[in-house]
């Protein structure tokens, strides 16, 4: 079977931004695993050691996955958005509320000509998002 899945890089909040997009997206917990369960000898730091090495979670049929980085390699995400398509406008009003609490709107949800809710933002973590709830076509 082939996939193709997100992949977040984090500098040192993976696993707090995993818990609030497992509540927010109704998703469940794949795995966990820090930098400690990693086998001996694999090179990390005291400072790395309960960060997170790999994390997924499942939502619907999709699978987001994340880590953090070490502060020499984590580079701000750009580029690219994670993009959210629900079912019925008071779902994108209610992830949206949840996911940009703390973060920068780039375009408040709203209607517009494809969709009965759009929205583009960077939440709190510094993940781009676009929420979407298309109107039937």
């Amino acid at each position: 079977m082939t996939t193709l899945n997100t992949y977040l890089h984090f500098a040192g909040n993976c696993e707090e931004a995993f818990k609030l997009y497992e509540k927010v997206l109704h998703g469940k917990n794949g795995m966990k695993m820090t930098f400690a369960d990693a086998p001996p000898g694999m090179p990390t730091t005291p400072e790395m050691k309960n960060k997170i090495m790999h994390q997924r979670i499942q939502v619907g049929n999709n699978i987001l996955m994340g880590s953090d980085a070490p502060a020499d390699r984590y580079k701000k995400p750009q580029g690219f958005s994670v993009s959210y398509n629900c079912e019925t406008p008071q779902e994108a009003e209610r992830v949206y509320k949840e996911l940009s609490a703390g973060g920068h709107i780039d375009m408040a949800l709203q209607e517009t000509f494809w969709a009965q809710r759009f929205a583009m933002f960077t939440d709190k973590y510094g993940t781009p998002w676009m929420i979407n709830c298309e109107k039937p076509m």
